[in-house]
């Protein structure tokens, strides 16, 4: 994980990595599957604790892995904790990477009250992300193939 893109010290990385890694009342814990890495978070995201949940997200984000950031299971998330989205957003598409969020609703409404325009890529789930991304790989390799075949 040492290779991530944009990492910022800001976070100490926890000692056993199943557990998740308490950011003043937001629990982060990431996997990295084959299809791409999914980054969740629990809890709460307000003012308090924006910055420390983003730069210790962002650590996540690896080259050439799709990103999920799975905000479903968020029990409160402010109007400052929009800012998260938009960080992660930047980073991901700075590196060219697909990306996706899972809103709760808590999330939404904080989209509306802010009257942020919604334009991320929202998926309903991250095994829904995932295979989204699994097929957009297949799709491409397809077009690939052709390429690579040998002509007598």
């Amino acid at each position: 994980m040492t290779d991530s893109i944009g990492t910022a010290g800001a976070c100490v990385s926890p000692r056993h990595a199943h557990l998740p890694f308490d950011c003043n009342g937001a629990a982060v814990r990431a996997q990295c599957r084959s299809l791409g890495t999914v980054v969740t978070i629990t809890g709460a995201v307000d003012s308090t604790n924006v910055d420390q949940v983003s730069e210790y997200t962002k650590r996540f984000i690896l080259p050439d892995k799709p990103f999920v950031l799975d905000l479903s299971n968020l029990d409160s998330f402010a109007a400052q904790a929009v800012r998260l989205i938009y960080r992660i957003e930047a980073v991901c598409t700075a590196a060219g990477l697909e990306w996706s969020v899972i809103p709760s609703q808590a999330v939404n409404t904080a989209l509306l009250v802010t009257h942020e325009e919604s334009s991320f890529p929202v998926f309903v789930s991250a095994h829904e992300a995932l295979h989204y991304f699994a097929a957009a790989t297949s799709a491409r390799r397809r077009m690939l193939l052709p390429l690579l075949t040998k002509t007598a």
